[in-house]
C-alpha cells in the first residue's frame, strides 16, 4: 500500500519527504503499517537535540553544525520545532528562512513544525518525522526546540545527545536548577560568549555539574561559542564525536536507546488508548458539559466525577 511513498523516502526525494511530513503533522491517514515499513530503515542515524531559552542562538548554532557535518561528508535532517502561529496554525519562527542557503542541498532537509499547542502529541510526531528523515539516508537528525518546559524533556527522550544552549545575561544559572536541565543535558553551550558574564556562567555551571554528578560519570562538557562568528564550533563538533565514541565504547549508547525505545512504546500505547476512548461524540459531550458549568461552588473533583458517571 505504501510502497510508492516508501520508495520516494528511500530515494531522498525532498518533495516526497515534505508530503509525508505534512501528513504526519496533520494526522492524515498514515497507518501503523507505514511506520513499521519506515522503521527498519531508521535506526542508523544519530539524533541530536538542541534546546535552550528563546534568543540563545540555537538556529545559528544549528546552521553552523549543518555546515560542519557536511564538511565531514555527513547528510543532515533538521526538525525545527516552533510555537504555532495563532493565525495560520503553522510554525511561527520560520527557522527554514534562516537556513535557506541549504535549500538546494540534497544532503540537507530542513522542516519547521508547529507545536499546535500540543507538546504531548508533538513528541510522537517529531519522532515519527525523525524516522522518515533517517529512512531517507540522513546520517544526522537534529531536533531544535524553542526550549520551554516539557518540550525540552520530550526532546531529550527522543535523541542520542542533548545539547542545552545558554547565554551569559539571561540568568540561566537560576533556570538550570529550576528546569532540571542538569538532568537532560549531555553537553552545554554558552553562546554569545563575547558578552559580559560568559566566563562567570561557565565557571558556575561547571561547579554545579561537578556537585550534582555521580562519581563514576564525567561531567558534561561546557563549551563557549560565538555562533555568528563560527567561534567554538570545531570544539563543539569534536565534543559531539567524543561523546558518541565514549558512549559506544562503554555500552551506554545502545542501553540508552533501549530505554528510550521502551518509553516510546509506552507513549504510543497510552496515546492509542486515549484516541480509542475519546471519540468525537464523547469530546462533544465533554465540551457541552464543561461549558454548562455556571458556578464555582462545587469542587472540580465533584463535577468531573459526575461527568464521568454519565459516560
Amino acid at each position: 500500500m505504501y510502497n510508492h511513498m516508501l520508495d520516494g523516502i528511500r530515494a531522498n526525494d525532498h518533495r516526497a519527504l515534505s508530503r509525508v511530513i505534512t501528513s504526519i503533522e496533520n494526522n492524515q491517514g498514515l497507518t501503523d503499517e507505514f511506520f513499521i515499513s519506515v522503521y527498519k530503515y531508521s535506526t542508523n542515524a544519530i539524533r541530536i537535540g538542541i534546546t535552550g531559552p528563546p534568543g540563545s542562538g540555537k538556529s545559528t548554532l544549528t546552521d553552523q553544525l549543518i555546515k560542519l557535518f557536511l564538511e565531514h561528508s555527513k547528510s543532515v535532517g533538521v526538525v525545527a520545532v516552533d510555537p504555532t502561529s495563532p493565525f495560520t496554525g503553522g510554525a511561527l519562527l520560520g527557522d527554514r528562512i534562516r537556513m535557506n542557503r541549504y535549500i538546494w542541498e540534497e544532503n540537507v532537509f530542513i522542516r519547521s513544525m508547529g507545536s499546535h499547542g500540543d507538546l504531548g502529541g508533538l513528541a510522537r510526531k517529531t519522532q515519527d518525522v525523525g524516522d522518515v528523515l533517517a529512512a531517507s539516508g540522513k546520517d544526522i537528525i537534529i531536533y531544535e526546540t524553542v526550549g520551554v518546559g516539557q518540550g525540552e524533556h520530550d526532546v531529550a527522550a527522543a535523541v542520542d545527545l542533548t545539547i542545552v544552549v545558554l547565554v551569559p545575561e539571561s540568568g540561566d544559572e537560576i533556570q538550570l536548577m529550576k528546569a532540571g536541565l542538569i538532568e537532560i543535558a549531555d553537553l552545554f553551550i554558552i553562546n554569545k560568549s563575547d558578552r559580559d558574564g560568559a566566563g562567570r556562567l561557565a565557571q558556575l555551571l561547571q561547579n554545579i555539574l561537578h556537585t550534582a554528578n555521580v562519581a563514576e560519570q564525567s561531567d558534561p562538557p561546557v563549551i563557549n561559542t560565538i555562533a555568528t562568528e563560527g567561534k567554538g564550533l570545531n570544539e563543539l563538533y569534536d565534543s559531539i564525536e567524543e561523546y558518541l565514541t565514549n558512549m559506544r565504547s562503554n555500552g551506554l549508547f545502545d542501553a540508552n536507546r533501549l530505554v528510550k525505545h521502551r518509553a516510546r512504546v509506552l507513549g504510543l500505547v497510552q496515546e492509542k488508548l486515549l484516541d480509542k476512548f475519546w471519540t468525537s461524540e464523547k469530546l462533544a459531550v465533554l465540551s457541552q458539559e464543561t461549558h454548562s458549568i455556571d458556578s464555582i461552588k462545587l469542587s472540580p473533583y465533584e463535577i468531573s466525577s459526575a461527568i464521568l458517571k454519565n459516560e
